[in-house]
């Protein structure tokens, strides 16, 4: 599977954003999905996951509550919708498959991390 992340942008501290994470191949479908984010010289850290039916959802404890996660497996795509932004969210986002179907905030289950887009969060 190859994945693309698009939908950023610059947006104000309290805004929102929906990112797309957009899927090539045929086991899209069967694959749960995660949303990675790397800000500038901080290692890259899961945000969410949602496994393969879109039915069953995982979050950090920092975007709980803010950011939600969705799939539409006829459109091969992955959304991250964010709201209540904050500056501390600015970073590169990036999407990868799991090699399972279930949900799961274990990064090292995840691969193929396609290219990201840049979220940036104004003060």
């Amino acid at each position: 599977v190859q994945l693309q992340a698009s939908g950023g942008g610059l947006v104000q501290a309290g805004g929102s954003l929906r990112l797309s994470c957009a899927a090539s191949g045929r086991t899209f479908s069967s694959k749960a999905i995660a949303w990675f984010r790397q800000a500038p010289g901080k290692e890259r850290e899961i945000v969410a996951s949602i496994n393969w039916s879109g039915e069953s959802t995982s979050y950090v404890d920092s975007v709980n509550g803010r950011f939600t996660i969705s799939r539409d497996n006829a459109k091969n795509t992955v959304y991250l919708q964010m709201n209540m932004l904050k500056p501390e969210d600015t970073a590169v986002y990036s999407c990868a498959a799991s090699v399972f179907a279930t949900a799961s905030l274990m990064i090292g289950r995840y691969s193929g991390w396609g290219q990201g887009t840049q979220v940036t969060v104004s003060s």
